[in-house]
């Protein structure tokens, strides 16, 4: 073969190779799937009511562990003795960490504890269980995705008071979890923090937390806008008191999409009544669509 002809078989082949390349179907971005976060509220109802220290908690952590290791992510549990009323209980935070490193970190989060009720059967199907099957489902998402930040995906244990909401009953995985961003002197690589509860009511509305900070309130509205979810977003404000407020006493950005009237007059909210069917996979598609959006857009913000 001569030295033009070898060439020109080398040209041929190269056109070829890009051929394929540019014809071979490229992978397109997972989308949020509600059914799929919906079947993680089944699964984690399906264990009954998991206050802290429950057997049905217990289960709850092994599966969200579960879960989170066969998409791949850097699993860590944050175990601690949270001082209560009713005196010492085991808690257990869960952090999944994406693989990428030295970019700023987002924290998506969810609490997956209940109540402790002693005279009803409190399974909170949608306060603490939409929240976390969502926060599963981004997951998955994120795990698939390239994204413009490290992602942290974090179950909280112990949203809930062991007695009666207070300061210091209440809210003791969050507490916990910032003392510990602290201690790591991790606190300035948290760009933000979105946090979920109560986001599977069936009558969806995402309050207008006054209590956020508002320029990532203003975003998360923005990118559901975009999405053309606005009926979805309360008009008047409310300032929530939940697991994003250790964040924002510690000077980061920080969001709760809640909706906080489950039910008419909230008559739902902590109660036997919080069950699967009052809530939607359609809802829990519509907000994790307005948190992909959002994490989105902060990739655009400086």
């Amino acid at each position: 073969m001569s030295r033009k002809s070898a060439c020109l078989g080398c040209f041929v082949t190269m056109a070829l190779l890009v051929c394929a390349a540019t014809s071979a179907p490229q992978r397109k971005a997972p989308n949020v799937d509600g059914s799929l976060a919906y079947s993680h509220v089944e699964k984690l109802v399906g264990f009954g009511p998991r206050p802290p220290g429950s057997s049905a908690s217990a289960k709850s952590q092994a599966y969200i562990t579960d879960v989170l290791k066969k998409l791949g992510l850097q699993v860590e549990h944050q175990d601690f003795l949270a001082s209560t009323p009713n005196g010492p209980v085991s808690m257990k935070n869960i952090v999944g960490k994406s693989s990428q490193s030295g970019k700023s970190i987002v924290i998506l989060a969810s609490h997956y504890d209940t109540r402790l009720m002693t005279n009803a059967a409190f399974v909170g199907a949608n306060d603490g269980g939409s929240s976390t099957g969502l926060l599963l489902e981004l997951a998955r998402v994120f795990s698939q995705r390239r994204n413009a930040f490290t992602v942290w995906f974090v179950f909280f244990d112990g949203e809930e008071a062991q007695r009666e909401w207070s300061e210091t009953d209440s809210l003791y995985g969050s507490r916990y979890f910032v003392e510990k961003l602290k201690t790591d002197g991790q606190t300035q690589a948290v760009k933000a923090m979105v946090l979920m509860d109560m986001v599977g009511d069936r009558d969806l509305k995402l309050e207008n937390d006054a209590s956020s900070t508002p320029w990532l309130m203003e975003l998360v509205r923005k990118s559901a806008v975009e999405l053309g979810y606005s009926k979805y977003l309360a008009a008047s404000q409310k300032g929530m008191v939940d697991d994003h407020v250790p964040f924002i006493r510690a000077g980061i950005a920080t969001v709760d999409l809640i909706d906080y009237d489950y039910g008419f007059n909230n008559s739902l909210w902590h109660t036997s009544n919080d069950t699967l069917d009052k809530i939607s996979p359609r809802s829990l598609k519509i907000v994790g669509d307005i948190v992909v959006r959002t994490v989105e857009n902060l990739g655009q913000k400086p």
